[in-house]
């Protein structure tokens, strides 16, 4: 991951409340909205009722700087609308985490008490970071697994692999999805089985379709690039992972599933994942 960290002011702020945070913590929505208040020296709140609201909110900012209030999903919905719109690069963005699932914003270093984190929208610090995007034009935040992980919300979402100090939890997240043995799961409806897939990175590959594999993990890293994990299945003795770092990732193969952050997506037959560096601004605790 890219970093440059900027100050940010308590200026004219744009807060976009999504509708799942009211319903699940409507206490912490308000809590967050009277310390934004607070200390911002404008504040507009903002309601939207679906998806098609929220994005209009964020259309139609002007020189507001948004701040979400919701879980790991509002700010997936966020970076992907500002990404898809070009304007990631200008647009810095602000979060206080409320909601069911905060794995994600925990593992990019966002506070979840809802006081510390509006307290960091207004005081804290820009941090650029990389971001993945795929051939559909979809982000991933954190990390993409393959297959997704099976369990609570909170331990599918929020990989993140950068090796920083306000990102540590991160690295349990990353150990959630590739344990350090292999996970043989008994078969049955609905069981994961090894698949045959071929994982390229920066052209070279890294494992072909002769290779059965449990698991594959793909992390914004350091510098721009992407760091890769493989768990080839394991015949008799255990396995050694394979590793790779690079900026384009594709995976082909059979049709596969993939969690990327908290969102399963697929059958696809192949996808490849390119590294943006620097590409989007989240505001941090100083």
């Amino acid at each position: 991951m890219a970093e440059v960290a900027t100050s940010a002011r308590p200026d004219q702020l744009l807060v976009v409340i999504d509708p799942a945070a009211r319903r699940a913590d409507g206490e912490s929505v308000r809590i967050a909205k009277d310390v934004l208040g607070a200390g911002a020296a404008s504040t507009k709140v903002c309601l939207p009722q679906d998806a098609e609201e929220f994005a209009r909110a964020l259309r139609r900012r002007g020189s507001r700087r948004p701040v979400v209030v919701g879980d790991d999903r509002a700010l997936l919905r966020a970076v992907t609308l500002l990404h898809r719109q070009r304007e990631l690069a200008g647009c810095a963005l602000s979060v206080v985490p409320v909601g069911p699932a905060l794995g994600l914003a925990r593992s990019l270093g966002l506070p979840t008490g809802a006081v510390a984190a509006a307290r960091a929208v207004l005081d804290g610090a820009v941090r650029r970071m990389d971001l993945l995007v795929d051939d559909s034009d979809g982000v991933v935040l954190g990390g993409v697994g393959i297959p997704p992980v099976a369990g609570h919300a909170d331990a599918e979402t929020g990989l993140h692999a950068a090796a920083r100090p306000w990102l540590r939890t991160a690295q349990s997240l990353v150990r959630t999805l590739a344990p350090s043995r292999p996970v043989r799961v008994a078969a049955g409806p609905g069981a994961a089985r090894p698949s045959r897939l071929r994982v390229e990175v920066d052209g070279v590959t890294l494992v072909d379709l002769g290779q059965p594999v449990d698991a594959v993990s793909v992390v914004p890293g350091a510098g721009g690039l992407a760091e890769v994990e493989v768990r080839p299945a394991a015949v008799g003795a255990q396995a050694s992972p394979l590793r790779a770092a690079g900026r384009t990732v594709t995976v082909s193969g059979a049709h596969f599933r993939y969690r990327a952050d908290a969102v399963v997506s697929g059958p696809v037959g192949t996808r490849t994942w390119v590294v943006r560096e620097a590409a989007w601004g989240l505001t941090l605790p100083g």
